[in-house]
């Protein structure tokens, strides 16, 4: 049995189970959802078992499902880990890296894994802020390399990608559409806040603030204890505690913002290889959006 799991196979259950949804994991990924489906029934033929199944909010693993999700995350792992070390990097050395807190709870873990993984005598010293501050870091110089959204930042990023963004609230919440809506946002200064604020102003939609932080998992939390809607990237979407909601008429654009990743022109030959890494990770992440610059 073990000579049949493909590794694209794992991925696909792997990727359908963090998002909670065959659609969210195909946008993710850029492919038909069509094709992720055939993938998931050819797995579950292959083991004769039941792995998925719906539920009001989305889709979840089933107890065999859970059981090949711990094997599956395993399976992976070690192949990264094998092929790291027959590429032999032999990267030694430090490198200063700041993430912004909206990433760092999505596709960066798994990147600075693979990064970890593959280059273990290289030392990483790894910061998370909000946007701004981690732009005012940057411009100070205390990174070598930073990841945040591009409004925050001044400089030109080495490459950009696009993530979407969705109006939530709490899975029990119904906002009145005649009272003003609560809304959650980050601390200024913020672009996010911006960005919320002019969308509401388009829609027409009366609001007031109800919670504000600098931190990701407070907005979370707070949403999901219906304080209120806030804006939050697919990954930090909760099925199990959080629902999707429109603001504004049907047909809307919807809201995205654009993230960049800064690399120094002071790197060294460790902080080239942390680059090169971290791309090809990103972008197995966020295919197709990704540009290079």
């Amino acid at each position: 049995m073990s000579g049949d799991f493909d590794p694209a196979l794992l991925r696909t259950f792997v990727a359908v189970c963090r998002h909670g949804s065959l659609s969210r994991a195909a946008d993710q990924a850029g492919r038909a959802q069509s094709a992720l489906s055939t993938q998931i029934r050819r797995l579950e033929e292959m083991v004769g078992k039941r792995l998925l199944h719906r539920t009001g909010r989305g889709m979840s693993p089933t107890t065999e499902g859970e059981l090949l999700l711990s094997y599956a995350n395993r399976i992976l792992a070690l192949g990264e880990a094998a092929a790291a070390r027959l590429r032999e990097r032999a990267v030694a050395g430090s490198v200063r890296i700041g993430l912004s807190e909206d990433v760092a709870v999505a596709a960066l873990p798994a990147a600075l894994g693979r990064l970890r993984r593959s280059c273990p005598q290289l030392h990483l010293e790894i910061v998370v802020d909000d946007g701004e501050r981690l732009a005012s870091r940057w411009q100070e110089g205390s990174l070598d390399i930073a990841i945040g959204v591009c409004a925050a930042f001044v400089d030109e990023p080495v490459e950009t990608w696009s993530v979407n963004l969705h109006w939530v609230c709490g899975i029990d919440d119904t906002p009145a559409p005649d009272l003003p809506l609560d809304v959650i946002v980050y601390a200024e200064p913020c672009s996010w806040r911006r960005l919320v604020f002019d969308a509401l102003t388009a829609a027409g939609r009366d609001f007031r603030v109800s919670l504000t932080s600098h931190n990701v998992g407070a907005t979370i939390a707070a949403v999901e204890n219906g304080l209120g809607v806030a804006v939050l990237t697919t990954e930090c979407v909760r099925p199990d505690t959080m629902r999707v909601i429109s603001i504004g008429p049907d047909g809307a654009t919807p809201l995205s913002a654009q993230f960049g990743l800064y690399a120094s022109k002071r790197l060294n030959e460790s902080g080239r290889a942390a680059v090169s890494l971290l791309r090809e990770s990103l972008r197995g992440w966020t295919a197709p959006a990704w540009q290079d610059r």
